[in-house]
């Protein structure tokens, strides 16, 4: 993970988002100071990678609120949900960003019910 980072990191914005790196094809992109990087296989559409990129972003702003790393390190869960919504199979399982926000709103208020009795149940009072 050091080494991709690195890898990533050492590029300038005139390079391109598409980096061959140890039998992987890693597709990244930055916004602001967040990088999303994904790792794919040779004969996977690096433009359709970009576009999921692109839209865990704008679920992740629309959620969050303009996501920054603190989002999602308190976060993770809803990042995580929010990625598992997006992705089955490693495809992208809905275009529409308001089906997937309502899904991703239910999903998480569940989640968060849970999260709540379970922490009732192991109160000891």
């Amino acid at each position: 993970m050091n080494d991709t980072m690195a890898q990533i990191l050492k590029r300038t914005n005139a390079m391109s988002n598409i980096l061959d790196f140890r039998g992987s094809r890693l597709i990244y992109k930055r916004y602001a100071s967040l990088y999303f990087c994904a790792s794919i296989e040779e004969n996977d559409n690096e433009l359709i990678t970009l576009e999921l990129i692109q839209r865990y972003v704008q679920l992740l702003d629309a959620y969050f609120g303009n996501v920054c790393e603190l989002d999602i390190i308190y976060g993770i869960v809803e990042a995580y949900i929010i990625l598992d919504e997006l992705l089955i199979a490693g495809e992208m399982a809905e275009p529409n960003l308001r089906g997937l926000l309502k899904s991703i709103t239910k999903v998480s208020a569940s989640c968060l019910k849970l999260s709540i009795h379970s922490i009732i149940l192991n109160t000891h009072f």
